[in-house]
């Protein structure tokens, strides 16, 4: 994930206003110690394609309001994250372009849908948001290290933080690992205690 000073991810509703390149390179370098990245449908919709030297895409989405035609479903590796209440013609259109993994009827809880991901061997999950999708991995006990990338701005306004869900029944204590400057960014590793 990559925030600004006062907790933003985004500009205007770009995420990509507040990163830079090294940034990208930071992420496809976790990516590549990944076996399957998980996605919410907000975040998908910024990608024209995923990269055929990404592990697999996971999209967790309940409305499926996705373009099915589009790049992120070419190449038969994308994983469709969704419920059974899922619209029923949407839900066919997904199972004719991606694999579909049912987590329950009403999409309570993310962690069966994790748990199912890891039985299938995609155990070292990278979860590049959005926010919510994060808050809820947190919420279900998945959430085991956060990478996070501060970019020196300042921007003010009501975006989105990093976790941006209801409260956690407790909060988690993070032990930081790894920060490396790069210029006025600040890459940071922290891990769950």
């Amino acid at each position: 994930m990559i925030a600004t000073l006062d907790g933003a991810i985004q500009y205007k509703g770009d995420t990509g206003a507040i990163g830079y390149p090294g940034d990208h390179a930071l992420m496809a370098g976790l990516r590549s110690l990944a076996d399957v990245v998980v996605m919410g449908a907000g975040t998908v919709r910024e990608y024209d394609a995923w990269p055929d030297d990404a592990p697999p895409l996971a999209v967790v989405s309940r409305s499926l309001d996705l373009d099915f035609d589009g790049g992120v479903f070419e190449g038969g590796r994308t994983i469709v994250v969704t419920c059974g209440s899922a619209p029923a013609d949407r839900l066919e259109r997904a199972r004719e372009r991606a694999d579909v993994l049912l987590a329950g009827e009403t999409f309570a809880d993310i962690g069966p849908a994790l748990d199912e991901l890891a039985a299938r061997g995609l155990g070292r999950m990278l979860c590049e948001g959005g926010p919510r999708l994060l808050a809820q991995v947190a919420a279900a006990g998945w959430l085991h290290e956060l990478c996070l990338t501060l970019s020196p701005m300042v921007i003010a306004g009501d975006a989105f933080r990093v976790l941006n869900g209801p409260d956690l029944d407790e909060p988690l204590r993070l032990r930081l690992l790894h920060a490396v400057p790069d210029g006025d960014y600040l890459f940071t590793r922290y891990a769950v205690e």
